[in-house]
């Protein structure tokens, strides 16, 4: 995709965020809605290290991307948020949080959400006019304690509320580095107490291959998947195997009345 069509009308609703953690002990964060071609490069190029640096995906990258940024077809139709640090002086420091949504009318635009290229959401038709997707969840390594996930999380009930919606569902993604013991591990971990009824579970186009991988690991569910439990998400079906980024994707849900208060306050 060429960089110029990257959206660029965001809402700039902003919010504040103070965060406590054990590498910046008193950080000031700020939240907002890109509003600029160039600040949704910046959220690519938090993305690019997480993903490629960090987790090692190999990232396709649509004809004419730059090097550097992680760019794919959806960017286009998708609203950015972004959690920055902020300088004593005041001034808006660089991204360490970030995600993309993508709602049902910009869904249809695009032909589906992300989700339906790695999931089969039949059962979720029903729900889909109501349901947000969230994609491309990464915090900087050096903010990942609370304060940055929450404020992701407060920016998407303000979202939510303001759109009118009621649902979220994403992908999750686990590094296959270890050659996917530790994501089949936490699949059964997490299955055991967060599965979803049937009635609203998903499959995978490409299963991740449980039965032929460890599931009796006693592993700690990264930071973002933390957060989703946190908010009451639903794991929503087995994970998909994505072999472009390397990852296991876990198809998760969270309903805007289950999450909890001092989020929603925050999206108040």
């Amino acid at each position: 995709m060429n960089r110029s069509q990257i959206l660029t009308h965001a809402p700039s609703h902003a919010l504040n965020v103070l965060q406590r953690s054990a590498r910046a002990p008193s950080t000031r964060l700020t939240v907002s809605w890109a509003s600029s071609e160039a600040e949704v490069r910046e959220a690519q190029v938090l993305r690019y290290q997480v993903f490629a640096i960090e987790m090692g995906a190999r990232l396709p990258q649509p004809y004419g991307a730059p090097i550097g940024l992680d760019v794919d077809l959806f960017d286009a139709y998708c609203e950015h948020v972004l959690v920055r640090t902020e300088g004593d002086d005041g001034e808006p420091g660089p991204v360490v949080g970030t995600y993309r949504v993508l709602t049902p009318a910009a869904a249809k635009r695009a032909g589906g959400f992300y989700s339906d290229t790695e999931f089969d959401l039949t059962r979720l038709r029903g729900m889909r006019s109501r349901v947000a997707e969230i994609g491309r969840s990464c915090v900087h390594v050096d903010h990942r304690s609370g304060g940055a996930i929450m404020a992701l999380w407060g920016a998407m009930a303000e979202f939510m509320n303001r759109k009118g919606l009621d649902s979220v569902i994403g992908c999750a993604s686990i590094s296959m580095r270890d050659g996917g013991h530790f994501a089949a591990s936490l699949w059964k971990q997490i299955a055991a107490k967060h599965l979803a009824p049937i009635d609203c579970q998903v499959r995978p186009r490409l299963p991740l291959p449980i039965a032929h991988l460890r599931q009796d690991l006693i592993v700690e569910p990264p930071a973002l998947i933390r957060g989703y439990l946190r908010c009451g998400a639903k794991l929503l079906g087995e994970p998909a195997w994505d072999p472009d980024f390397n990852t296991a994707d876990l198809p998760l849900l969270v309903r805007m009345a289950d999450l909890p208060a001092r989020f929603r306050r925050l999206g108040s």
